[in-house]
């Protein structure tokens, strides 16, 4: 059997690996023969899948800072389109990444209409419903594996094959250390303060959101000398931009170009970007002030096209109520940051009000054996 995943981003990556792990552990239980290509990154490289081309650092929110990427995007779809007529597989996986996906989705209902399409980690129309994927979802996709109850009943209710498999960073998380064990893998001393910051997994977010959470924590450093910082690296380019901010603001931290979970988990606050991240740092119990922030044009003509988004962070918008702090745009100042950081870190009862707010979010998320659940799923499609 042949299956080709299609993904983009360094989440993306990550999505795809993990299944892709699990659909080889089922396909060995079924004495079933596969194959696995695909658009991902290293990380589906690593699992076995042979990567067409990589997606992984290209990825990007907002109209303008799309636009960099529309020519590299059109180069990859017409490789993959290419590679898919040249070598058909038995079922299409797309996950997440919504455009590229649905036009690649729509390219095989229109060339390969036998093939299955099977959308894992659909776009976030459920909680946004402005994003307006769903008709396109209803017309090129057979099955859908939702990640979320209240995912899975929005799309059921319109008309689209929908199965809730849960959430794959429960699997994820199961492997991770806790707090006493990333602190000696990391060598930190259990009395240590410590404060992750995740700035990104996009360029754009090194552009618009490193610069300020250096401020924010300059400014926590001068109030709370005895913090120390933890930057894990998304992406090895990045690098190099993270270590020039840290010396320009200096800031008393450490880079890791790995161990992301232990730089979460040792953590006693983190300061991170929006996204799949926020829901790594939930599900470790660690308290996070979360900051989304894109270009003022960008903004403008989302305000002009009536676009709102009250709540951006998952753990929120499962619980559809604030349990972590979260600023967006104009908010994203170091004041901001820094007061609400220096806030949770000073009260332990903050704290605690955020920890009760995660066990909520993950009563919401399923139980484990997400990854081998989707895996039987996209078989049974076949």
């Amino acid at each position: 059997m042949k299956i080709f995943i299609s993904t983009g981003e360094v989440s993306g990556d990550l999505q795809g690996a993990m299944l892709i792990k699990s659909l080889f552990k089922v396909a060995g239980e079924k004495n079933i023969d596969l194959e696995i290509s695909g658009l991902g990154g290293d990380r589906m490289e690593d699992t076995g899948a042979n990567i067409v081309a990589n997606t992984a650092v290209i990825g990007s929110m907002g109209f303008v800072e799309g636009i960099p990427f529309v020519l590299p995007t059109i180069k990859i779809q017409n490789l993959a389109k290419q590679y898919i007529r040249q070598n058909p597989p038995d079922i299409l996986v797309i996950i997440d990444y919504p455009t590229p996906n649905l036009a690649l989705a729509a390219f095989v209902k229109q060339e390969l209409p036998h093939i299955p399409v099977v959308y894992y980690i659909a776009p976030q129309d459920w909680a946004v419903p402005m994003l307006n994927n769903t008709p396109k979802i209803a017309k090129v996709v057979d099955k859908l594996l939702a990640i979320f109850p209240a995912e899975a009943e929005y799309f059921a209710n319109k008309n689209i094959d929908v199965t809730w498999v849960g959430h794959p960073l429960l699997d994820r998380i199961e492997q991770a250390p806790d707090r006493n064990q990333a602190r000696l893998n990391l060598d930190i001393a259990s009395e240590d303060k410590i404060v992750t910051l995740l700035p990104a997994s996009r360029q754009q977010e090194i552009k618009y959101l490193l610069p300020v959470m250096c401020q924010a924590a300059q400014t926590i450093s001068q109030q709370l000398p005895e913090v120390k910082f933890i930057i894990p690296v998304s992406l090895p380019t990045y690098r190099d931009a993270i270590a020039t901010a840290v010396k320009q603001y200096n800031i008393p931290a450490t880079i890791l170009d790995s161990q992301t979970l232990d730089a979460i988990a040792c953590a006693d606050l983190a300061i991170t970007k929006s996204g799949t991240v926020n829901l790594e740092i939930a599900l470790l119990n660690v308290p996070q002030v979360v900051i989304y922030r894109i270009s003022p044009i960008t903004a403008w003509i989302g305000r002009r096209l009536g676009f709102s988004v009250p709540l951006m962070s998952p753990p929120n918008l499962i619980v559809d109520r604030q349990i972590v702090p979260e600023f967006q745009q104009e908010e994203v100042t170091a004041e901001n940051i820094s007061s609400e950081a220096i806030a949770i870190l000073s009260n332990f009862s903050r704290q605690q009000r955020i920890i009760t707010g995660y066990q909520e979010m993950r009563s919401l998320l399923g139980s484990l054996g997400v990854c081998d659940r989707a895996a039987k799923e996209i078989f049974l499609q076949k």
